[in-house]
């Protein structure tokens, strides 16, 4: 109990940053925008789930935030910088695999955090912790190809949660898979949320936050506090709750 007052005196004394905001952002391809003037932001330690029809906005929000790709008008900031500058701090997974076939979770893992920039200088977990953390044995050596979807799916979770972020965006996490695994994947990501920051300004005090695409609103909202409907690249209705796990 002393602990908890102690950590949320701490955490108000501290600027209460947004993990991630948008001002008046729009994104143009040729003749189509892809967002149209998007304001909002995305509270430290909340999980909002995102959802609309295909062509609504989601995706390109989404690898906005990550710094993915850049606005034709407007700015994108996380934790109060550009991502570019917070890439440490920022994991995202997109709705594609992104995994090698012929390779196993583990030497999957092992490849890209070579691919970090620094070797793995920006994994504070080692593949053998993250595959662990997403339920999978990581001594099992029989390639990710030969995976069922949820499997293929977790070691892509444990892919992106190697680094470590603080703000976790995922791209259709629940997409094809069974009502078994994507209840595995709902839980896996609200024990994220509870996992400690260790590192960096937020270390000891903060909360993770996760931002996620879905067209499945009732995988999403056990765990999100914050429900962001889009439509034709505009932010159609803004509803927050508190989340049920």
């Amino acid at each position: 109990m002393v602990l908890e007052k102690a950590q949320a005196a701490a955490i108000a004394t501290q600027p209460q940053t947004a993990a991630a905001e948008l001002r008046e952002v729009s994104k143009v391809y040729g003749a189509f925008a892809a967002l149209r003037n998007v304001s909002t932001s995305f509270e430290m330690g909340s999980c909002t789930m995102i959802l609309g029809e295909n062509g609504a906005g989601k995706s390109t929000l989404l690898r906005m935030v990550a710094g993915l790709i850049s606005p034709s008008r407007g700015s994108v900031a996380t934790f109060g910088t550009t991502p570019q500058e917070q890439r440490g701090r920022i994991a995202y997974m997109s709705h594609a695999p992104m995994l090698y076939d012929e390779l196993s979770a583990g030497e999957n893992l092992r490849y890209f955090a070579g691919l970090r920039g620094d070797g793995c200088g920006l994994c504070t977990g080692s593949p053998e912790m993250a595959l662990r953390a997403v339920g999978l044995d990581p001594h099992l050596k029989r390639p990710v190809g030969q995976y069922s979807q949820g499997m293929r799916q977790r070691t892509s979770l444990a892919r992106v949660l190697q680094s470590d972020p603080e703000l976790l965006l995922l791209d259709e996490p629940f997409s094809n898979l069974d009502v078994e695994s994507a209840e595995m994947m709902v839980t896996l990501l609200a024990d994220f949320r509870t996992w400690p920051i260790t590192s960096g300004p937020m270390a000891g005090i903060g909360r993770r936050t996760i931002i996620l695409t879905t067209h499945q609103a009732h995988l999403g909202a056990p765990i999100a506090d914050t429900t962001l409907t889009m439509r034709a690249g505009k932010i159609a209705s803004v509803l927050k709750r508190e989340p049920a796990i």
